[in-house]
């Protein structure tokens, strides 16, 4: 076969749906991250208690992602991957909005509807990322998916930086959130011109059984690969669920006056994002996915062991530390390109949007473990315990999951 020069390499890279795809995962994260980013100052201002409706909100939201995963990702394989692209959008659009409103509503109890409305942001925000790996996956010539998908991954988790710089200089968290909505809705108009995936197209018409969720527990072999993208992705989610978005909590523990989540998290996003931009290049040197998600997970294991034993001593350390755990975990691209190239083309959206966000529907079962262990064990205590069956979870997958470095897509279950 012969080798792609630089120019159609560009050609394929720079186009249309990455660029698309890069900017929905830009308000994605955006719009995902921005209740962790304002969840002090907008429940103050609303009069709720910050610790215990902070986390249930926070799990209304996880919990939204994860039935939202399931359903845009069954829609994804159903209907196309441009159905979830439009769909998803409009849904976490509208509610981002309806959430700048919050002070204005006059309701008694604003806690039960601050929930429902970041668990429907949840379910919209579950089909942005699994769509738009899909469809670059599939549109991309196999020797440029990781980059092409590292791209997506690296310049969307910019949004998480762009949130929390919106919400200092905008000085008021309700015009965070009407700016993320609206960035939504624009980028609605954006996608029109999106062309449908060809691999898909080609099993569009056919009577091939698409988007069936509960396959992937009827085959022995199929769910194994299923649970073991998931527990790749474990290791993630506790970096940014637990020690970025809870960093206040760890503030007492570690000597430290005080420590902004929304920082932790700003920091903890600048390093994913470069992160993911490398980890792309990454295996495609060394041609293998598996080994670069393992190094990284490494490197971000040894982060997790300074910090917690008692390196992070001051507030800029803390977050020295959270940057360099998101330049670990900015394998999260190739995680979910890993579920993607796993699974065949009439279940590739439902496997590659459940996936991800099974994983961060997990979280509130991580901050539950954590919230028991926290009176006995200690704040410091209770995360290493977490991190530790999260760690070893994700490393056992990524030793025995298939390697899908170079393979073909065009196949169905």
């Amino acid at each position: 076969m012969q080798e792609m020069t630089f120019k159609e390499k560009t050609r394929y890279l720079l186009g249309f749906p990455v660029i698309v795809a890069a900017l929905g995962y830009f308000v994605d994260i955006y719009d995902l991250l921005l209740f962790g980013i304002v969840r002090v100052p907008s429940l103050e201002s609303l009069n709720l208690n910050v610790d215990t409706v902070g986390t249930m909100i926070i799990n209304y939201q996880m919990v939204g992602l994860l039935l939202g995963g399931i359903l845009w990702g069954i829609i994804g394989d159903k209907k196309g991957r441009l159905s979830v692209l439009f769909g998803s959008i409009l849904v976490y659009s509208l509610a981002n909005i309806a959430c700048g409103f919050l002070p204005q509503i006059n309701i008694a109890d604003k806690s039960a509807l601050y929930a429902a409305l970041r668990f429907v942001a949840g379910i919209g925000l579950a089909g942005e990322l699994g769509a738009g790996i899909t469809l670059v996956s599939e549109s991309l010539p196999k020797e440029l998916r990781a980059i092409g998908t590292s791209i997506v991954a690296g310049f969307g988790l910019l949004g998480a930086v762009v949130a929390q710089l919106t919400v200092e200089l905008a000085g008021n968290w309700t015009i965070a959130y009407f700016i993320g909505g609206a960035l939504g809705l624009v980028l609605l108009l954006l996608r029109v011109g999106v062309l449908e995936s060809g691999v898909y197209k080609d099993i569009a018409a056919s009577d091939i059984q698409k988007g069936n969720f509960l396959s992937f527990f009827t085959n022995r072999k199929r769910f194994i690969k299923y649970l073991k993208c998931i527990a790749i992705g474990l290791p993630t989610w506790f970096c940014v669920g637990i020690l970025a978005m809870l960093a206040n909590q760890f503030a007492p523990a570690m000597g430290i006056k005080d420590i902004a989540p929304g920082k932790a998290i700003m920091w903890a996003y600048i390093g994913i994002s470069v992160g993911d931009f490398a980890s792309g290049w990454i295996s495609h040197a060394l041609h293998s996915r598996k080994k670069a998600i393992l190094f990284m997970t490494l490197f971000t294991l040894l982060g997790v062991i300074l910090m917690l034993s008692g390196m992070a001593s001051t507030e800029h350390g803390y977050y020295f530390f959270c940057a360099w755990l998101g330049l670990g975990t900015g394998y999260w691209a190739m995680f979910v390109t890993v579920a993607a190239e796993q699974f065949g083309t009439n279940i590739r959206s439902t496997a590659t949007t459940t996936v991800p966000n099974m994983v961060r529907g997990l979280v509130p079962v991580m901050i539950i473990i954590f919230d028991c262990l926290k009176p006995s064990q200690g704040v410091v205590a209770a995360a290493a315990i977490v991190g530790f069956a999260a760690f070893a979870l994700g490393i056992y997958a990524t030793l025995t999951i298939p390697e899908t470095h170079n393979t073909d897509l065009d196949f169905t279950e």
